[in-house]
């Protein structure tokens, strides 16, 4: 098929055929060439339907195989029964792109599915890019064109919008009417048969039309390649995605520690984060936020200026300043003394200055030229509530002004109120001024902005991971073997010789099958140690008996034999018990977990956090994907929990083994990402020593398909 640089001609086409053009008003293929007329589409347009003759003053084509020239897109808006037959005309036709309105395809059912394999099939064959089917098509602003039946055609703009729901297409594009927001273009994604949200995202890259790129989706079906993509088109356009739903197979909440931890909807935050992606909550925001990217400058910090004429609503927007993880501007000498002289006396003239509720704009004004000039402050907000002398017009004016003078600091508004403001905010509006009703989600789009710079901030942290000298046919051998006997779960001794094999210090841990075995064994190790029942189906083994720590000399270690048999044997008479494991105790160090669990659609998650008791009381952990890891973000996720307090040294203990702890984790993510078949991995506890540390419990789960 061809590369996803080819779909230039898909929203720059010079001719556009619509299979299944009617002279119905009320057919969605008559909705389609009206829509490409009235969107002032200046190439071709060839309408395609054996039974008519003209369609909206177009002459018509009973075939593809008989129009003058090829065409580049290709709208197919047929039933379904009739959809891949007409597709296979068109591809023949040398159509570049199809776009497949018709439903009836996967989310129908057994039989959709199949016809929906077989419309796939025949644009392989010929080479030709596939939008759809089940969707509402696409719109470009610029070109312009409307190869969609939505009911209307949106203002040029700078944000593009790519939804996996149709329904959200056509409501998005009529609401955007309402509030002036203007678009460069709209892509109704559909079942994604072919084209997805990876390929619009760096098609939107390259268009020079478009400043943000926004999207809606439900799940993404090729996870690697969409974080190959969006790592770098965040690096040079903002990527905002609302996610809806949550994948009950996202990620296995098996009983590994980490897998519970995970949660079905981890992957995806996380995957957002580490591509630099920014993820909105509701619909709501996800416009507000393209709002301000389509028209503010990135800030150069996180420090907030607030100007209100109302207490109330100043205090409001300071909580959320400090919620949303900003920081409020501190002013200098210069800006605190210009306020004192230019405001009244009952006036705050620090963070939030309170213009108070007889503010005229010349007031806001005076407020507003002190307060952008501060190079303590990285952006600014407006607040304005309703009074017998507000001035909501000519307050607008002055922010417009100030906008234009400094670029480089973004400003936003909230006029909080209904008719009495609307002069002033529908002036915003129309020059491009973020304004909102509120506060809220007026600090929530600064936020974006701020988030947006930090990621930009940011250098790329290097090369992934790679490790010299791992021993990857020891791992494999053990996994085979393991396989051939049926298990999904590794032997405690088995799973240190994994962990070791990749260079990641596992506590010797030996398995006995007898007690002479075990004496022996032990001494080998030296006391003091630890015994653990070997048993594949006993995850938690504390829980019934089957641990004993601290044992001294062999007498104990004889007395401790029969103890953990008896236990394990009394709860579950009709497990296969391997034996024993015997582990060298270990002093003592702090507690941590690195694990990992596999994600249907990223692969491995990564997780680092407290360990021990602590793990899920306190659910203290970080997580990142396995995939395209650096040491960078290793360093990132570790910085990002409490156990790093820990780490550099609390309270005045020793510092941990930073850099040992670092090498572990990525050795970890090595081992899952050349071994996909583990489903699970614990480490848990992982005890940190001033110098090194020791991985005490290794837990593997592995995929026995």
């Amino acid at each position: 098929m061809q590369h996803v640089s080819d779909l230039v001609s898909l929203f720059q086409p010079k001719t556009v055929a619509v299979a299944g053009a009617s002279r119905n008003p009320a057919k969605i293929g008559n909705i389609i060439v009206k829509n490409l007329i009235t969107s002032g589409f200046t190439g071709r347009i060839y309408p395609v339907n054996p039974r008519e003759q003209e369609v909206e003053g177009l002459s018509c084509y009973p075939d593809a195989a008989g129009l003058p020239q090829p065409p580049d897109v290709a709208v197919i808006a047929v039933p379904a029964a009739q959809a891949v037959a007409v597709a296979d005309d068109c591809a023949r036709a040398g159509a570049k792109h199809l776009v497949v309105v018709t439903a009836g395809f996967r989310e129908t059912g057994t039989d959709g599915l199949r016809r929906e394999k077989e419309l796939v099939a025949v644009c392989r064959q010929h080479g030709v890019r596939l939008l759809g089917p089940n969707c509402v098509g696409l719109m470009d602003t610029h070109t312009p064109v409307n190869a969609s039946f939505a009911g209307s055609f949106p203002a040029k703009g700078k944000i593009a919008f790519i939804s996996q729901s149709g329904a959200f297409v056509l409501a998005i594009l009529d609401w955007s009417f309402s509030i002036g927001l203007g678009f460069s273009r709209f892509v109704s994604l559909g079942n994604k048969a072919d084209l997805s949200e990876t390929d619009m995202i760096v098609e939107a890259a390259g268009d020079e039309q478009t400043k943000v790129i926004l999207c809606y989706i439900e799940d993404i079906a090729e996870g690697r390649r969409f974080m190959d993509a969006a790592r770098e088109v965040s690096r040079k356009k903002p990527i905002i995605i609302l996610k809806s739903g949550t994948s009950s197979e996202g990620a296995r909440a098996a009983s590994s520690h980490t897998g519970a931890l995970a949660g079905s909807d981890i992957a995806y935050s996380t995957c957002f984060k580490q591509c630099g992606v920014i993820r909105a909550d509701t619909m709501a925001e996800l416009f507000d936020l393209a709002l301000s990217f389509a028209e503010q400058t990135i800030p150069g910090g996180e420090r907030v200026a607030i100007i209100t004429n109302s207490g109330g609503p100043g205090i409001v927007a300071t909580d959320r300043v400090a919620k949303n993880g900003l920081k409020m501007a501190r002013f200098n000498t210069q800006t605190i003394d210009g306020l004192r002289r230019s405001m009244p006396p009952e006036s705050n003239i620090y963070n939030p200055v309170d213009v108070l509720g007889d503010a005229r704009a010349d007031r806001y004004g005076k407020a507003l030229d002190l307060l952008v000039s501060d190079g303590n402050v990285d952006a600014l907000l407006l607040l304005m509530c309703p009074a017998a002398v507000t001035e909501p017009l000519e307050t607008a004016r002055a922010v417009i002004a100030t906008a234009r003078r400094h670029p480089d600091k973004p400003l936003a508004a909230a006029f909080m109120g209904g008719p009495q403001l609307a002069s002033g905010t529908e002036l915003l509006k129309k020059e491009g001024v973020p304004v909102f009703t509120f506060p809220e989600a007026a600090i929530r789009s600064l936020n974006g902005l701020v988030e947006y710079g930090r990621i930009m901030a940011v250098p790329v942290s290097g090369e992934p991971l790679a490790y010299a000298g791992v021993e990857r046919d020891a791992v494999r051998e053990i996994i085979t073997r393991v396989r051939k006997e049926g298990r999904p779960v590794l032997l405690g001794s088995e799973a240190a010789n994994v962990a070791n094999a990749y260079g990641i210090a596992a506590v010797p841990t030996l398995l006995a099958t007898t007690l002479e075995e075990t004496v022996k064994k032990a001494g080998r190790i030296g006391y003091p140690l630890v015994l653990k029942v070997a048993s594949p189906k006993i995850l938690h083994k504390t829980d019934v008996g089957g641990v004993i720590a601290g044992i001294t000399d062999e007498d104990e270690l004889r007395k401790g034999y029969g103890a953990v048999m008896n236990q394990v044997l009394a709860h579950f008479p009709h497990n296969v018990i391997y034996g024993v494991e015997i582990q060298k105790m270990m002093p003592a160090g702090n507690e941590l977990i690195i694990g990992a669990t596999r994600d249907i659609q990223f692969g491995h998650l990564i997780a680092f956090g407290l360990g021990g008791i602590y793990t899920n009381l306190l659910r203290d952990v970080s997580f990142r994907l396995a995939y395209g890891l650096t040491r960078g973000d290793v360093e990132q996720m570790i910085r990002e929990t409490k156990a790093y307090t820990l780490v550099r040294g609390y309270r005045g203990q020793e510092a941990g083994d930073l850099a040992a702890l670092v090498d572990t984790i990525g050795r970890v993510a090595v081992l899952v990402t050349d071994f996909p078949e583990i489903a699970d991995l614990d480490i848990n506890p992982v005890f940190l020593y001033a110098q090194g540390l020791a991985a005490l419990d290794v837990k593997i789960t592995i995929s026995t398909e």
